[in-house]
């Protein structure tokens, strides 16, 4: 399969071994760390300095291990320039460029259905208060909008203000 090659067919029989690979490969890319030092370094080769400097609240150790992760994998190649201290940059791979616009098509869904993922919380948490045993009657439910028509759900009060 060549680089990029996107004809994949999965087993719906057995979802669970089709998607083994996948799965594999996504629990090293979908990580925050690993996301956010791809993006960091699409723009160009970034020394570790840079890159912890630049990643607000990555540790040294996480920062170290996520790179050398994504070294591992293909994503991220390291080159060390003799000098005192040594110098060491890090730059994506062919394979580390072609992640760029999959992590950039995600990060768009994410920001235009951000205001919907809030909104179902928002929902889900004040209904979430409830147990099954203190469940309204039908009679004083709310209808929510769900695909294909309307469900009806407990009324619940207003969901406490976002910290």
């Amino acid at each position: 399969m060549a680089l990029g090659d996107t004809d994949v067919t999965i087993d719906t029989s057995n979802v669970a071994e089709s998607c083994r690979p996948v799965t594999e490969i996504l629990s090293r890319i979908g990580d925050k760390w690993s996301i956010l030092i791809v993006m960091a370094l699409s723009a160009g080769p970034r020394r570790f300095s840079e890159l912890k400097r630049n990643i607000d609240g990555i540790s040294q150790r996480m920062l170290t291990l996520t790179l050398k992760g994504l070294e591992r994998d293909g994503l991220v190649s390291r080159s060390v320039t003799p000098s005192i201290p040594p110098r060491v940059d890090y730059e994506l791979t062919a394979l580390g460029h072609s992640l760029r616009e999959p992590v950039n098509a995600l990060g768009r869904w994410a920001f235009a259905n951000r205001p919907a993922i809030l909104k179902a919380r928002e929902l889900f948490d004040g209904l979430g208060a409830r147990t099954s045993s203190s469940a309204l009657p039908l009679s004083q439910s709310v209808a929510v909008p769900k695909a294909g028509g309307t469900s009806a759900l407990p009324a619940s009060p207003p969901a406490p203000p976002p910290r």
